[in-house]
């Protein structure tokens, strides 16, 4: 295997923290030559933290917007972005539109706290800073989302939606065949990804080695394309469940 990418909110984290396990498990995996890269809905403000500040090889953000990839010893960061930059910021105005309605028609929803660090999407929070809603009032806001014509991802956490064709399966698939060099068949074979909740599911469907940690038991009803398998533990206990087993696997090999 040569990369591993891994969803962070719930999946690397537990209750809303990065696990010590985690991050030891990622300076575990990179020691062994596996390139690992950060497929999150967080911002891009978070990411270009992560590509300088986590062992890591790249990070995919804001569901597919882009990637960042930060190179040490040139200490320069690339960032490719899926839409233009220009035409982000010309559909800023659209989104800030949308999220009125959904905060206005939808009682206790909030704008993401995160909100301010994005460039290309719109987080509407339904867990992490507010009280939980229930399933019923995230549906209701899927069906205004849906209405409004923009394409939206729910999370373990947050809806998300944005303007744009692209989401993190496109995102990945660039990332493997810029980096390689390979044809994406090829890349994607020697890749593993391990997510939690239903914004990952282009990337069940679309990868051929995929995993989730043990709560994407919690959306299995919001789901249709599923992993290969869920690990017994959930959340950052899972993520590392997995990665265990691939350092096994690859440690057997050699």
């Amino acid at each position: 295997m040569s990369h591993l990418f891994a969803d962070i909110d719930d999946t690397l984290t537990s209750d809303g923290l990065l696990a010590e396990t985690s991050y030891s498990m990622l300076w575990a995996l990179s020691r062994e030559g596996i390139r690992v890269v950060p497929v999150t809905g967080r911002p891009a403000g978070w990411c270009d933290h992560i590509a300088r500040m986590w062992p890591v090889a790249g990070i995919v953000g804001e569901n597919g917007a882009f990637f960042y990839a930060y190179d040490r010893a040139a200490r320069r960061m690339r960032r490719a972005y899926s839409v233009p930059p220009a035409e982000l910021a010309r559909d800023r105005e659209r989104l800030e539109q949308v999220a009125a309605r959904v905060l206005r028609e939808v009682p206790g929803t909030a704008a993401a706290a995160d909100q301010a660090f994005r460039i290309a999407d719109y987080a509407i929070d339904f867990r992490e800073d507010v009280p939980p809603l229930p399933d019923g009032r995230i549906d209701d806001i899927c069906v205004i989302l849906a209405a409004e014509g923009v394409r939206f991802k729910v999370s373990s956490i947050h809806v998300n939606f944005w303007l744009g064709d692209f989401d993190k399966l496109t995102c990945v698939r660039r990332f493997l065949q810029e980096e390689t060099g390979l044809p994406l068949p090829g890349a994607a074979e020697r890749a593993l990804f391990i997510g939690d909740s239903p914004n990952d599911e282009p990337l069940f469907a679309g990868l051929p080695h995929t995993a989730a940690v043990g709560n994407l038991r919690n959306f299995l009803g919001r789901i249709v394309y599923l992993p290969e398998f869920i690990t017994e533990r959930d959340s950052a206990d899972g993520f590392c469940e997995a990665a265990r087993t691939v350092l096994e696997k690859r440690g057997a090999r050699q």
